[in-house]
């Protein structure tokens, strides 16, 4: 945009020298004009008020640098052949409505740095023919619904650098031309999807400089023609939902200045046509396997200042039309060709500012330097101390060797271990290796399942690769592998553990000590619960008083029934019937029987 607005006033000063003493009687007091360009230049002439005397028939009219303080119909009414307009730097604060709108022919107006804070509906009425409006550097607290509805033929749009906490849902609609959107340095908190639906012809948009927190699935999704979004300084943004960008097509995006951790795989997913990949300056460590495999027809990468430490294997798998690639100005000790789906295609790479380790790793880089540019910067080593602050393109092809070389992995250490250990008892296995560069080490369990530092649960391997198991199983019985390995080689060793079952009375003990700890082990797919109930001598003896002394209670009742009758010298029948409800007893013994109504029949003899 300055870039625009310097060419244009280069090109003004260059027809007022070509055209000294060009002021004629139609020419303001105060200001310089160009009647063959119909221009007249009032730029810092300390205006408060509209010159007079501006020919009708100027086509540009720059009034830039002045303290003029509102617009009204009656300032510009007579202009009607005017094609831009530059009322930049006032104090403007108000809009009349219908200002503008004796201007049929305007094709840029520009507002930037004054001091409105509402744009009034009505303001650009009837400004079919503008291309370009620049509000930019104002104090708009928010864009109302049909500010804009006249300007069907605008192609940009600049709203940046305002006070705007609120844009309403229909402040765009009337945009259906719109090519280009910029809204940077606001207190906006989020964007309207249904805001930017109005905008279906938008082709690029920037969005810099907020204080939104999260991309809503919805934000994007009608705009179809988008072919460039720019997201830069979004300090809050952290995380990318997977369906941010769905329903767009675009060629380049740019995703720079967040807090994302990682690369948005997900979101990603859907942009198959992207050339262009910028996530610079955002703390993103690793570049994962596979990361980016989607983008079949990315041609650039740029991931400069991440705080990138790893690229991992095929951390660029998938980019099979890769061109350029810019790692510049991060933490990277080496970059393998085993990251990428192929190298044939790459002309550009830039890793400068990393300290970079000149070994065997780094070698397929010098043997393609001939056709592979580094930008003018040339990566530097950093160690070993011997080539430290050398260049790779300094090295010559006799010495590559001597030099780019590694060292095998070799396991330090190599007595056998052959352990034996009881469910429930921790259990480690030792494997040290060296190697140049340092091997990384990972074990095989006898289930052929691969264990790392990465891996959680009950079994993991210890930075120093340590095997570690916290509590033991009889299924880890078997053979373990430790595997060192760097690019020079792999070095191996074995190590052995056996695994016996507990006692019954000590394995009940030990349930509740490291069988529950296994619902959370990820490594193991044969874990178990065991939870088992018993019956010990106290429990029995109380179930058994209790039936006795229920038995007992019977018996009496009936001698009751006896003496009762016994009193009534036979005035009862000798048939009667008895009903007696038996009372539930509570306790380990009867916990699963049931209380009920009983009736005796009972003859008296």
């Amino acid at each position: 945009r300055c870039h625009t607005q310097c060419l244009d006033l280069l090109g003004l000063c260059l027809l007022l020298v070509t055209a000294p003493g060009s002021q004629g009687q139609s020419c303001p007091s105060h200001c310089d004009c160009v009647p063959q360009r119909k221009v007249v230049i009032c730029q810092n002439k300390h205006l408060s008020s509209f010159p007079n005397g501006v020919s009708a028939d100027t086509r540009l009219l720059d009034l830039r640098g002045n303290s003029l303080r509102w617009v009204e119909h009656d300032n510009l009414a007579a202009l009607v052949y005017l094609e831009e307009l530059d009322l930049s730097e006032n104090l403007i604060s108000v809009l009349e409505p219908n200002a503008f709108s004796s201007l049929l022919n305007l094709r840029v107006l520009r507002l930037r740095a004054n001091q409105l804070k509402l744009v009034p509906m009505g303001a650009f009425s009837h400004l079919a023919n503008l291309t370009t409006l620049d509000l930019s550097g104002n104090k708009l607290v928010i864009l109302l619904d049909f500010t804009f509805q006249d300007l069907h033929n605008l192609r940009h749009l600049e709203v940046g650098d305002n006070d705007l906490v609120y844009i309403s849902n229909k402040a765009f609609l009337g945009l259906v031309g719109l090519r280009e959107l910029t809204i940077e340095r606001c207190n906006l908190t989020s964007i309207s999807g249904q805001a930017l639906s109005y905008l279906r012809g938008l082709v690029t948009l920037r969005l810099c400089y907020l204080s939104i927190a999260s991309l809503e699935e919805q934000n994007f999704r009608k705009l179809g023609g988008l072919r460039g979004l720019e997201i830069d300084h979004w300090p809050f943004l952290e995380y990318i939902s997977p369906h941010s960008f769905q329903g767009l097509n675009l060629s380049w995006l740019t995703i720079t200045n967040t807090n994302i951790t990682m690369i948005p795989t997900s979101a990603l997913r859907n942009l198959i046509h992207l050339a262009r990949l910028d996530l610079s300056y955002n703390p993103i460590s690793v570049l994962e396997s596979w990361s980016l495999h989607d983008l079949i027809r990315l041609k650039e990468l740029h991931l400069v200042g991440t705080r990138l430490v790893s690229v991992q294997p095929y951390g660029l798998g998938g980019l099979q039309q890769i061109r350029l690639l810019n790692l510049s100005n991060n933490g990277l000790v080496t970059l393998e060709e085993s990251a990428f789906h192929s190298v044939s295609t790459l002309e550009l790479l830039r890793v400068d500012g990393n300290p970079l380790s000149c070994d065997c790793r780094l070698l397929w880089i010098l043997q393609r330097r001939k056709t592979l540019g580094f930008g003018g910067r040339p990566p530097v080593c950093t160690t070993p101390m011997e080539v430290r602050g050398r260049a790779l393109s300094a090295f010559a092809d006799a010495t590559l060797l001597d030099h780019f070389t590694c060292q095998r992995p070799k396991i330090r250490n190599r007595k056998l271990q052959q352990l034996s250990a009881r469910e429930g008892q921790a259990v480690s296995f030792l494997c040290h290796a060296e190697g140049e560069p340092t091997p990384v080490i990972f074990w095989i369990s006898p289930q052929r399942r691969r264990i790392t530092t990465k891996s959680v649960g009950r079994v993991t391997v210890l930075p120093e690769g340590t095997l570690e198991i916290r509590y033991a199983q009889v299924t880890d019985s078997g053979t373990y592998i430790c595997i060192a390995s760097n690019a020079g080689g792999n070095d191996t060793y074995f190590a052995t553990l056996t695994v016996s079952g507990l006692p019954l009375d000590a394995a009940l003990a030990a349930n509740r000590t490291y069988y529950m700890g296994d619902l959370n082990d990820t490594n193991q797919n044969d874990t178990h619960v065991f939870l088992k109930f018993t019956l010990d001598l106290k429990t029995i003896l109380v179930s058994t008083a209790m039936g006795c002394i229920t038995f007992l209670g019977v018996v009496l009742f009936c001698f009751l029934l006896l003496f009762v009758w016994s009193r009534g010298r036979g005035q009862h029948k000798n048939n009667f019937s008895v009903e007696y409800s038996f009372r539930k007893v509570d306790g380990p013994a009867t916990s699963g029987g049931q209380g009920g109504a009983r009736k005796f029949n009972m003859k008296m003899i």
